[in-house]
């Protein structure tokens, strides 16, 4: 009895070192490219987006005039100096519409995204006389593209120029004079949208964001303000951001949810799997021992075989379909594998029905634990623990001392 135990310890002392291989290998795999694959994906859909809000400003040319000595003599220099003077950004009504699309690349899921951007912001001259008025908005990512970008001020179109920061137009606004200027365009992004209230701690008066999401699992990002203002709407959520007259230096932000990630998923099933191993081995050795079925730790051995055998396959298969897929395909075949062993070892009664069960609950429900996110480390004690309390249930009343004398007679006059 003591050999076949210390057997069943070196290989479930095996098997673990095979299974932490292969996590290690799988995590590898999984963020060796991911820089590679995230600029990949950066480049091809666009990058995270931080917008701005718009400035205006009109030119003031100043002559200066400054005195030099040369040669001897007293020489006058006059020189046209312009300064931008700012308008004051009085009102800012923001619309965003977000509609989450990811992508997988390799072994991870990236949160990529489209979004549609509106504003209007009104400028005010108090100048008291009008000015030709230049009026920009920054681009909230170099690494991406905006269709049907657009520019009014006081509902009239204007001629836009474009560089590698932004989009500018001019227009005249009267003395005294709102001007109302009118931003959209349609544009795509990655993992995160933030809208920058200034630089540094800024001031925003009469400022409303509205924002509309396709999706339920809203996160904000830190140093980022919460909505004042959150309503459930059909496959999304309304977050409204409406302030008075508001000073503070964090930004409005939104961190897009991420999908189920295959790589990191598989890799920590793997990592748990001796947990999962030492569960069923225990629970098939109790079994073995109280109705005398003699099980040699070469059996031990393909069980353990075809315990790694589902975590190998699943490593391999969820950069093809996706992991649910991957996992029902891996637990048949593992199940599979035992079953149809054990049928031809002991009998199909104990292969399907004691050994079979119990791989479905310590390897399948075991490993979907790990789909639960926050409740993993709850779902396996609750496993564990029920676990324990139908085994000493089980086995309260067996002297073993008794038991492991008759097992190990009966082996002496049945050897194998």
């Amino acid at each position: 009895m003591l050999r076949q135990i210390l057997a069943l310890a070196f290989i479930f002392v095996c098997t673990t070192i095979a299974w932490v291989i292969l996590g290690a290998t799988i995590f590898s795999r999984t963020y060796g490219s991911n820089q590679q694959l995230q600029d990949h994906v950066a480049s091809t859909w666009g990058s995270e987006q931080q917008q701005l809000p718009p400035t205006a400003h009109y030119t003031v040319t100043e002559t200066k005039r400054t005195t030099t000595l040369e040669n001897g003599k007293a020489v006058e220099h006059t020189e046209n100096v312009q300064h931008h003077i700012p308008l004051a950004l009085e009102s800012s009504r923001i619309r965003v519409n977000f509609h989450l699309d990811p992508r997988q690349k390799g072994l991870l899921w990236y949160s990529t995204y489209g979004v549609d951007f509106a504003a209007d912001y009104t400028f005010h001259n108090s100048t008291s006389q009008a000015q030709n008025v230049a009026f920009r908005l920054k681009f909230p990512a170099q690494k991406a593209l905006y269709d049907g970008l657009q520019m009014k001020i006081s509902d009239q179109p204007v001629s836009l120029t474009t560089d590698n920061e932004g989009t500018f137009g001019r227009a005249d606004v009267p003395a005294g004079a709102d001007a109302n200027l009118h931003v959209a365009y349609r544009s795509q992004g990655l993992d995160s949208w933030r809208y920058q209230l200034g630089d540094g701690i800024a001031q925003a008066r009469n400022f409303s964001l509205v924002m509309h999401t396709n999706f339920r699992d809203i996160d904000f990002a830190d140093d980022t303000l919460s909505p004042t203002s959150k309503l459930l709407v059909p496959g999304g959520w309304e977050l409204t951001w409406q302030y008075s007259n508001l000073v503070s230096g964090f930004q409005i932000g939104m961190t897009m949810p991420q999908k189920l990630q295959p790589g990191p998923l598989a890799g920590e099933i793997s990592y748990a799997a001796p947990v999962s191993l030492f569960f069923f081995f225990f629970l098939i050795f109790i079994i073995t021992t109280l109705r005398n079925i003699d099980l040699h730790p070469m059996n031990y051995f393909f069980l353990a075989t075809a315990f790694f055998a589902f975590h190998l396959l699943l490593a391999y298969l969820v950069d093809h379909i996706s992991i649910h897929a991957a996992m029902v395909i891996a637990s048949v075949v593992s199940v599979g594998l035992v079953v149809s062993y054990l049928r031809l070892v002991v009998g199909m009664r104990f292969a399907a029905l004691e050994a079979g069960t119990a791989q479905l609950i310590y390897l399948v429900l075991f490993s979907y634990a790990f789909f639960w996110k926050g409740f993993t480390g709850l779902s396996i004690t609750v496993i564990a623990i029920i676990t324990l309390f139908v085994v000493m249930q089980a086995t309260g009343r067996i002297k073993w001392s008794e038991q492991l004398a008759a097992r190990a007679a009966a082996l002496r006059l049945n050897p194998r």
